[in-house]
C-alpha cells in the first residue's frame, strides 16, 4: 500500500520511517523543503543507530531510504495513496483545513488517518465527505521504538477501515489497541492529568523538579519522571491537550496548571526550545533544573 505522511517533524518522520522500513512506498509531505530535509536527516540518523545496534543491516537501511520520496505539494503527494497519516501540529483549525484538502485530493478509497493525541476524530471526519474512512492512528514517541498505536474510531468510522488500520499496524510491527472517540482517548486521558498534577505539585511548592521526578521514577518505576516527560513531549503540546480535555469533559480537574500556561507563554517549551523544567545543552545528557524553577 502507498502511504502518504503529512508533516516531517518529530512524529511524521518517525511514522514515515516505520512504514518505509516495512516495505511500503512512502511520500513524506511538508510545506517547506527545509522541513523535509531535516526529517530525512533524522530518519537517516535513526537508521544508522539501528544498524549500529545490529537490529537492521546496511542493506535494509538503504532500502528503507529508497522507499521514501518527498513533496511540498499535498495534492500531488497524496494522489496515489491508500492511506494518509496526518502528523501536523496539534491544532484543530489546521487539522480541519488539512482534512478538507485531503478529502478533495486523495483517491476515493483512501483512508484518512490523523496522529492527533487528543482532538476528536468525529470532529475531524465531519470536515470531509468520507467520515467512514477517517480514523485516528496515535503513534507513540519515538515512533521507531515505541510499540503502541492507539487506534481511535470516530462516530462514523467503519468496521472495515478499523480492521484495515489494525491489521496494517500489526504488519509494521506495532501493537494496535482500538478505543473510542472521547477527549484524550485513553493514553492522554490518563497521562496528561498526571503530568498536570506533577506541575501543580511543583507550583504549590510541595516538591522541587528533581524531587518530583525522582519519586515517580523510583517509587512508581516510571522510566522518566513526569516533568522530564513533559519536556520531551513539549509543554505547548501538553497545554494544548489539557485544554482539549478541559473543554471536552468540562471538569475543573482538567484545567491546566497556571505554571504550565506561564511557561508556554514565556517560550519555555522543553527539549524543543532548549529549556523547560530542565535546561538542555547539545551533547550533554545531564539533567540540569531550569534556573527559574530551583528552590
Amino acid at each position: 500500500m502507498n502511504i502518504s505522511v503529512i508533516g516531517a517533524g518529530q512524529m511524521g518522520n518517525g511514522i514515515a520511517h516505520v512504514f518505509a522500513q516495512s516495505g511500503h512506498p512512502v511520500t513524506l509531505i511538508d510545506l517547506a523543503q527545509a522541513g523535509l530535509d531535516k526529517g530525512l536527516a533524522t530518519i537517516g540518523k535513526n537508521l544508522d543507530r539501528q544498524v549500529a545496534k545490529g537490529t537492521i543491516t546496511e542493506e535494509q537501511k538503504v532500502a528503507t531510504l529508497g522507499n521514501i520520496s518527498t513533496s511540498t505539494d499535498l495534492a500531488s503527494g497524496v494522489k496515489s495513496a491508500g492511506l494518509v497519516v496526518e502528523a501536523a501540529t496539534e491544532n484543530v483549525d489546521l487539522k480541519l483545513k488539512i482534512f478538507r484538502d485531503l478529502d478533495a485530493n486523495a483517491p476515493a478509497g483512501c483512508i484518512l488517518a490523523t496522529n492527533t493525541s487528543s482532538i476528536s476524530i468525529t470532529r475531524i471526519a465531519a470536515a470531509t465527505k468520507r467520515p467512514a474512512q477517517v480514523i485516528g492512528m496515535h503513534f507513540m514517541n519515538p515512533v521507531p521504538v515505541m510499540k503502541l498505536v492507539e487506534v481511535i474510531r470516530g462516530y462514523d468510522t467503519s468496521d472495515a477501515v478499523t480492521k484495515t488500520v489494525v491489521d496494517l499496524s500489526t504488519a509494521i510491527g506495532k501493537v494496535p489497541v482500538a478505543v473510542n472517540d472521547y477527549a484524550g482517548f485513553v493514553a492522554n486521558r490518563i497521562l496528561m492529568p498526571m503530568i498536570n498534577e506533577a506541575i501543580q505539585t511543583l507550583f504549590q511548592g510541595v516538591g522541587g523538579v528533581a524531587e518530583i521526578d525522582t519519586i515517580m521514577k523510583l517509587g512508581m518505576a516510571h522510566p522518566m519522571g513526569p516533568l522530564q516527560l513533559a519536556d520531551f513531549i513539549g509543554l505547548d503540546t501538553c497545554l494544548a491537550i489539557m485544554r482539549v480535555l478541559h473543554e471536552g469533559l468540562g471538569e475543573a480537574k482538567y484545567a491546566p496548571c497556571p505554571l504550565l500556561v506561564q511557561m508556554v507563554t514565556a517560550g519555555k517549551l522543553g527539549v524543543k526550545s532548549g529549556e523547560g523544567f530542565y535546561v538542555y545543552t547539545a551533547g550533554s545528557k545531564d539533567l540540569v533544573v531550569a534556573p527559574g524553577l530551583k528552590r
